[in-house]
């Protein structure tokens, strides 16, 4: 099984599962196109993982959860998948990176990308079918690679 290690040093994070509401959060999401687009993806991610919807500091929406450990051997959970409603961006999380979806986000429509994060303006720029498709894939993955352990 591998281990995910990063960062040599490993300061408190800023950013820790809480139990803020989901809701209240996504209510306060400007514009309103923007505040739909992110209850349509709560509904997304909770169907496509099983998941319950938590917060991840202010502004991330996180579903599952993984441990990784630090190259100190500190150990820390984080969300396996998420979204947050950005200012510029809607973005989404796929913590496995994308090596193994470039077939798929070439049919995600417009995007762009960078090492665990998908970007888009607005839910109807994407495919839904197909962002679906990579949510279910990068969590079975992140499940059979990462156990969550008691940290």
């Amino acid at each position: 099984m591998p281990t995910r290690i990063l960062g040599a040093k490993m300061a408190e994070p800023k950013t820790k599962e809480s139990d803020a509401s989901v809701e209240a959060f996504l209510a306060t999401v400007e514009p309103e196109s923007k505040r739909q687009d992110s209850f349509d993806l709560l509904d997304i991610f909770s169907e496509v993982t099983g998941e319950k919807a938590t917060m991840w500091g202010d502004s991330i929406v996180g579903f599952g959860k993984y441990t990784m450990t630090y190259a100190d051997g500190k150990k820390r959970n984080w969300a396996i998948t998420g979204f947050s409603p950005r200012k510029q961006n809607i973005t989404v999380y796929i913590s496995d990176g994308f090596d193994e979806y470039q077939d798929l986000l070439a049919q995600l429509g417009k995007h762009s990308t960078s090492k665990v994060c998908i970007y888009f303006k607005r839910l109807a720029d994407i495919d839904e079918a197909t962002l679906r498709a990579i949510i279910k894939h990068s969590t079975a993955q992140m499940r059979a690679d990462y156990p969550l352990e008691d940290v």
